[in-house]
């Protein structure tokens, strides 16, 4: 039998599941021994209250139904009702009794009925209005007797009170246990809470605490991200170095082809300038995920930025929607040089772009669409790789550069905790790019 429909009704947070863990076991155990509780112990012992009860008013009934003058033996009777502490009216026989009168909710009661009219007397009424009183109306040899006791007589004086004194302290060590259970999780917590922010690219101050296995965690986690911290710094200060020194022999060469002749010149001319791309594409590459740090950031005014500086500089670029409202930490640098890469890379393959953007509760999405040739589903993958080129001679005859203009993108988006997607554009039939940043 499978439980995976259980999953749908489970709590999604830590705090939750366990909170569902310490609770669900106390509240069935509590469950169980108040049902134990109320159908033997408390039960049994009103049972046996009101059989003693039956015997006196049996013997009550015997000795004024069967004397000559029945009120004259009931004021015989007088010192022993005292002690049985029984009031005794003798009813016309006409007289109309009432029905029965027990509250649903009052067990005691229940069981009092039905021990009383299980037996030979012959009830006729039974009433348990509240818990003072109790009036019995009986029928002997044509003789209606009516019975009024107080309510201690067969039912304890108070039969919750353990149920009540175990809900008191089970809901006592519960609330105990959850203080010293939250101070458990609070470190897991703040280990979820880091790496989410270092997943986002953000640096935020942890310390591991709490259990020996946490702090190992914690203490793992701190060592990945100095080797992760190191392994970007080294990979930016390479890249940065050897583009750098490339920029000299360029600026050597362009000098030398300036002498010559231009007609003679012009292939080497093209050669310099590509490679002069290629160095500019390796510092994109390497300060792409390095530009500043995160702050609060209104990403509709910067796309809006990047399409009015695309539109001064006569590019076909719109803003077709900017959506939504409120402000996401961003590193504006590297955001502003991803959409205007997506941009790019639009009007490098198609005619017009169109740019939109929507912001809500949940997520940040950014969106650029081209009404190019598009890229193949099987080669999206492909594409955001670094130095994939799909069709290099198409990318050499409209200026394209050395396959890192997705790959910068979609690195900056994986450095905010989000990701890259490719796919048709249904208004525009070319490529449609997706930034999406969770907030």
């Amino acid at each position: 039998m499978s439980f995976f429909w259980l999953k749908t009704y489970m709590p999604r947070s830590l705090y939750g599941r366990a909170t569902l863990i310490l609770v669900l076991p106390v509240l069935v155990l509590l469950l169980v021994v108040s049902i134990a509780f109320s159908n033997r112990h408390l039960q049994d012992v009103t049972t046996q209250m009101s059989r003693v009860v039956l015997r006196e008013m049996t013997y009550i009934a015997d000795s004024v139904a069967g004397a000559p003058h029945p009120e004259a033996a009931l004021a015989a009777l007088a010192p022993q009702l005292d002690v049985f502490e029984i009031k005794v009216r003798l009813l016309p026989p006409d007289e109309t009794v009432p029905p029965d009168l027990v509250r649903w909710f009052d067990v005691s009661a229940s069981a009092v009925r039905r021990t009383l009219r299980g037996t030979a007397l012959d009830v006729v009424s039974i009433r348990l209005p509240d818990n003072r009183e109790v009036t019995v109306v009986a029928r002997e040899n044509g003789q209606l007797i009516e019975y009024v006791f107080n309510r201690r007589r067969v039912t304890a004086a108070a039969p919750h009170q353990l149920i009540v004194t175990m809900l008191f302290f089970a809901a006592l060590m519960t609330a105990i246990s959850f203080l010293y259970m939250r101070n458990q999780l609070r470190p897991i917590t703040r280990l979820a809470a880091a790496a989410q922010a270092f997943g986002r690219g953000q640096v935020v101050p942890y310390h591991p605490a709490g259990a020996v296995e946490v702090r190992a965690a914690g203490g793992a986690f701190l060592d990945m991200r100095a080797r992760i911290e190191r392994q970007i710094e080294q990979r930016t200060l390479m890249l940065s170095g050897v583009s750098h020194d490339l920029r000299t022999p360029l600026t050597r060469m362009k000098l030398e082809l300036a002498m010559l002749d231009p007609d003679d010149a012009a292939p080497l001319v093209e050669d310099v300038d590509e490679m002069q791309r290629l160095i500019d594409e390796f510092l994109d590459f390497a300060k792409g995920t390095a530009e500043g740090e995160p702050e609060k950031t209104d990403p509709k005014e910067l796309v809006r930025q990047v399409v009015a500086d695309a539109a001064r500089a006569g590019q076909p670029v719109t803003l077709v929607e900017a959506s939504g409202e409120g402000s996401v930490m961003l590193r504006p640098l590297a955001i502003r040089r991803a959409v205007e890469n997506l941009v790019g890379n639009a009007l490098r393959y198609g005619n017009r772009a169109e740019v939109s953007v929507a912001l809500t509760d949940k997520s940040l999405r950014i969106r650029v669409e081209d009404d190019g040739p598009g890229i193949p589903p099987e080669l999206r993958a492909e594409a955001v790789k670094p130095f994939s080129r799909l069709d290099p001679a198409r990318n050499q005859n409209k200026g394209g550069g050395v396959g890192l203009g997705l790959a910068i993108v979609s690195d900056i988006a994986r450095a905010h905790g989000g990701l890259l997607r490719l796919s048709e554009s249904e208004a525009l039939g070319g490529l449609r790019a997706d930034i999406v940043i969770g907030r």
